[in-house]
């Protein structure tokens, strides 16, 4: 069960003007389950994404970057769960660009306006005639109001969908924010087996939208972890439709680029917390806040040491106060110059270490009433500098193992 993660809701979710999903059971790995979803956009919509940083990437990866690198006007996208058409080489190629060839010519477009996206099973030959022979019903499903199918269709090891909306106020107009996720596990996002898809109806320069989907996916998927394998194929895809009415967004920085940037990162936040939540046999969704260094960069670098260390993780699946462990994964995350004897860490509200030793006054009972929670914050203080980072974790059980064992039978 994911971690005090609520049921979806698909009434809270806002449709996106422009936006119109659709989908399909065409059988990609198993019978009688969703696993065809299409996004069609209106003329004039804009699209970026960050991809996965396995020099190992998808198929469908190689191809939405060669698309979106063509600088062609993106109309469509086409996701398929089952298979994540990842390792199959020149074939894998060839049937992504099979299924672009194919929406295109329903679309009357060039392939190169449509981006593929695959997850599920590597290494097993994409069955791309049942998609493009689904392709058909999908685009016939094709509603506004189908945020909640598109979640559930894109799921693999998901216990359950994932989605989130929210509306802001933007230059006097009501804005609208939805999106998608999907991943359980293989995940250590690093743009970048997850994927998400966020959409807006603001009006804002097609220029920014880059830079916009980096800033997004630093502030949420670059920040959760759960086995810390980074997937084939994880994709996070930015669409704005434009159809808002209010005066275009020419910088984030102002006061309409602010408010807009405030929702579509709580959106992003949502759903990366969800995957995280939903963690292959998770049951503690853990916070690392790591504090006192000198850059982002070093606190992401101990708080990721923390976050991927089995020996960390399967403490907290027990609710075991083992917490020289934590202190190890801070010695080993590679500041070289770290001085043991600033770093403090408590757990939520029990200081448990101070100046580098266990603190005189903490007892193991404390640390293990807080370990026994299904929320933990974990939080290291380095003593470096001011810069401070967080990093969104589960713990690891033994139905991690038993999913991952079972995962292809």
């Amino acid at each position: 069960m994911p971690v005090n993660l609520p049921p979806l809701n698909p009434s809270q979710l806002k449709p996106i003007a422009g936006v119109r999903i659709g989908i399909a059971e065409v059988g990609v790995r198993k019978a009688n389950r969703k696993d065809l979803t299409v996004f069609l956009l209106d003329e004039g919509a804009s699209v970026a994404g960050v991809f996965t940083s396995n020099r190992f990437c998808a198929a469908p990866v190689q191809v939405c970057r060669e698309h979106l690198d063509s600088g062609s006007a993106v109309r469509a996208l086409v996701i398929n769960t089952g298979n994540a058409n990842a390792g199959t080489g020149a074939p894998g190629l060839a049937h992504a660009r099979q299924t672009c060839d194919a929406l295109a010519q329903l679309l009357n477009c060039s392939a190169t306006q449509i981006l593929p996206f695959s997850t599920g099973v590597i290494m097993e030959p994409l069955p791309v005639e049942r998609i493009v022979a689904g392709l058909p019903a999908a685009m016939a499903d094709a509603q506004s109001a189908h945020w909640a199918k598109a979640a559930e269709g894109i799921m693999t090891t998901d216990t359950v969908p994932k989605a989130a909306s929210v509306q802001v106020q933007v230059a006097g107009k009501t804005v609208s924010i939805t999106g998608i996720s999907k991943g359980a596990g293989m995940i250590r996002p690093n743009m970048a087996t997850m994927l998400g898809f966020l959409a807006t109806d603001a009006c804002l320069d097609p220029a920014l939208l880059p830079a916009l989907a980096k800033r997004l996916a630093d502030g949420s998927f670059n920040r959760i972890t759960i086995d810390g394998d980074t997937s084939t194929n994880d994709s996070f895809m930015v669409i704005a439709t434009h159809q808002a009415g209010h005066a275009p967004i020419t910088s984030l920085e102002s006061q309409d680029g602010q408010a807009l940037l405030q929702g579509l990162m709580q959106v992003a936040r949502q759903l990366a917390h969800a995957i995280v939540r939903d963690g292959e046999g998770a049951t503690k969704f853990i916070t690392v806040q790591v504090e006192g260094g000198r850059t982002g960069e070093e606190c992401r670098q101990v708080a990721y040491a923390i976050a991927h260390s089995p020996l960390v993780k399967t403490a907290f699946f027990a609710s075991d106060p083992n917490l020289g462990r934590i202190l190890a994964a801070v010695g080993y995350a590679g500041i070289t110059d770290l001085d043991q004897g600033l770093i403090e860490l408590h757990l939520d509200d029990v200081h448990v270490v101070s100046q580098g030793g266990r603190r005189a006054d903490y007892r193991e009972e404390e640390g293990q009433r807080v370990m026994k929670g299904s929320e933990i914050t974990v939080r290291v203080g380095l003593g470096r500098g001011t810069a401070s980072d967080t990093v969104w974790t589960c713990d690891l059980s033994h139905e991690y193992v038993t999913i991952n064992a079972d995962y292809r039978s």
